[in-house]
């Protein structure tokens, strides 16, 4: 049988006792019974209102048990808004009346449609904002220099790269200049300190068996030493030695 609010959902009907004597067992026996042959996708347990003895078998542990257990999700709809039972607490769901347990169970097909045709057109207006949104970033690229100058970028690093090299030659420069400096003063000072400036100056170095003579204590008569002049050396033999 279909419905109004979906045709596409066909209702079954398991008629059970749902008060007096034995009505727990039937009620069980129905839920097993559409476990077993997976009759449906969801189960309503429904009654109309009643007095609390009504409603006992509701209350049943086999009753709560049987709902617990079973693998379909069961709306519990029995009695009034006002009317709750065991069979509410243990439900995958309670609705206040079976009718309300009907639209809770079943969707209604035209607000689902509904629905559809809103994020539809949700998605439309999104879609047009995208485009729109990378219209503009894509204008913003063209417009940019990157685009309009590619080469204006490479110039400006290489006028960068230049200005670098010149530098780096200009501080080599003048560290060479620095040094070179330094080497020439370091070459007057050793020149001021060698040996043959002091020949020049009318000195000689006195030497005995390659070793220079620092003093006539060194020396003894007969002894043959090497006299270094500015222009050369001389040999002569210690004749003798004077106290002065």
């Amino acid at each position: 049988m279909s419905t109004r609010r979906n045709p596409n959902v066909y209702i079954r009907l398991f008629p059970v006792p749902v008060q007096g004597e034995g009505a727990a067992e039937k009620i069980v026996e129905g839920i097993e019974y559409m476990n077993k042959n997976k009759l449906a996708d969801v189960l309503i347990l429904a009654r109309g209102g009643g007095s609390l003895e009504d409603l006992w078998p509701f209350n049943e542990e086999i009753v709560a048990h049987s709902i617990y257990n079973s693998e379909i999700p069961i709306i519990s709809a029995v009695g009034h808004e006002t009317d709750f039972t065991i069979a509410d607490f243990v439900a995958d769901l309670r609705a206040p009346t079976p009718s309300a347990a009907a639209e809770l169970a079943v969707a209604d097909v035209y607000e689902v449609q509904k629905r559809i045709f809103e994020y539809q057109e949700r998605l439309r207006r999104a879609l047009i904002k995208k485009v729109e949104f990378m219209k503009l970033r894509y204008d913003k690229c063209l417009s940019s220099s990157v685009f309009k100058e590619p080469t204006r970028k490479i110039n400006e690093n290489y006028i960068k790269l230049d200005t670098y090299i010149k530098q780096m030659e200009n501080l080599i420069q003048t560290k060479n200049e620095k040094e070179k400096a330094s080497f020439l003063n370091l070459v007057a000072k050793l020149d001021a300190y060698s040996p043959l400036k002091t020949l020049c100056r009318g000195y000689s170095i006195t030497e005995k068996n390659g070793k220079i003579v620092k003093s006539k204590k060194e020396l003894e008569k007969g002894d043959l030493i090497n006299i270094k002049l500015v222009d050369g050396t001389v040999s002569a033999i210690i004749d003798a030695l004077h106290e002065n």
